[in-house]
Order: structure tokens, then sequence, then C-alpha cells
């Protein structure tokens, strides 16, 4: 479910954010599906359970995943905000390239060009 890249840049509590996140977006956890406890997945990931645990804070905060005190930690219903936040990301990174590729002097012409092509 969730792998880890330990020679990544990327902060071991962040890789756990976007793993979840994308399980979820690949239909692999869906609402109401329960996640290991933190003490659970620091085991299986073999590491500290405050850094599970600062990722679940934060997904938490995002609406990602409910915890229930007694019974465990699941999928929220409300998985619709993870979809649009990834669309916007992946909106805002084609903005910024094609705001480089005007910087550089190709016409808006040419890139549109270009983008037809890859239908």
């Amino acid at each position: 479910m969730i792998t880890l890249d330990e020679q990544s840049r990327i902060p071991i509590y962040e890789q756990i954010i976007n793993e979840v996140k994308r399980n979820v977006l690949e239909g692999f956890l869906k609402p109401k599906d329960q996640i290991p406890s933190i003490r659970e997945l620091a085991n299986t990931l073999g590491i500290n359970p405050n850094t599970v645990k600062k990722s679940y804070t934060a997904l938490e905060n995002q609406n990602i995943i409910q915890s229930k005190s007694t019974k465990g930690t699941f999928i929220t219903a409300k998985i619709d905000q993870i979809l649009h936040d990834t669309v916007e990301t992946c909106y805002n990174k084609i903005d910024a390239e094609i705001e480089t590729l005007e910087n550089l002097g190709v016409s808006k012409t040419d890139i549109l060009e270009r983008i037809k092509v890859g239908d």
C-alpha cells in the first residue's frame, strides 16, 4: 500500500501523505476504508511513529482521513477534494510551463499547436 523512497529528497512524512492520496485516486482506498494505525504503519515501514502521526495529522487537516477514537482511522467520504486539488495542481504546473515557454520566445500559437498534436 505505502512504499517509501529512502533516497528521495522528499521527507518521509510527505511521502506517506502522497502515497495515501495516490492510493485514494487510484481506487485502492475508498471512502470508509480503514487504514493502519499509527503504530502499525510505523512498524511496517520501520520508521518512527511520530513521523506517521505527522502524516496522519496533515491528512486529517486536509479531510482525507478521519480518526475515530476507539475504532481506528478511516478514509473520509470527501475524496472529491483530493481529485480537485490534484487537477488544480496539474493545471498550475501547465500554466507555469506555458509561461516558461513564452519567456523563451515561443508563441502561443506554437504552444497550442504542440498541445493539439498530443491529442
